[in-house]
């Protein structure tokens, strides 16, 4: 299965059908949700990195329950711009979480999105390491899937 750029997984989505975002990291994915008029990302939770069949009949579940019909993953550029073996390494993952879910999968560029919401938790919300850790995954997807959103609202539909 090929990936989709953001504007054409939004033009291929059933009426109302959300999107679910990925931030693939080594130890965990975050997750976040869009609302059914593809303009709010909601951060969602957080799955253990595991084994791809694994995930993506988790990934696969969230989606039925949530009606999700689509997902983008965050695509770890390096800072100049250009793909790194992370990068790589996230775009055979989402490939391959496609074909397995079947779901139509789109990447959008994650730089600093990590960095932006520790940012933000520590002088917003004033939180401590320990309780950043458990939300920063989500909210990093979340913050991903806000920019995909934003960037392509009114190109479709």
């Amino acid at each position: 299965m090929a990936l989709f750029n953001m504007a054409d997984l939004r033009a291929a989505l059933p009426r109302h059908a959300r999107v679910l975002g990925l931030d693939p990291g080594a130890k965990t994915i975050g997750l976040a949700l869009s609302d059914v008029t593809l303009m709010l990302a909601s951060p969602y939770g957080s799955l253990k990195r595991g084994k791809l069949k694994t995930n993506a009949a988790e990934i696969a579940a969230i989606c039925a329950k949530e009606g999700a019909a689509g997902l983008l993953v965050g695509l770890p550029l390096s800072m100049d711009g250009t793909r790194g073996p992370a990068a790589q390494a996230a775009t055979d993952w989402a490939l391959a979480l496609g074909a397995a879910t079947g779901l139509p999968v789109a990447m959008w560029d994650e730089r600093l999105s990590s960095a932006a919401v520790n940012r933000a938790m520590i002088e917003e919300a004033d939180l401590t390491r320990k309780r950043r850790a458990a939300s920063v995954d989500a909210a990093a997807a979340a913050y991903t899937l806000q920019a995909a959103l934003d960037a392509t609202a009114g190109l479709t539909k």
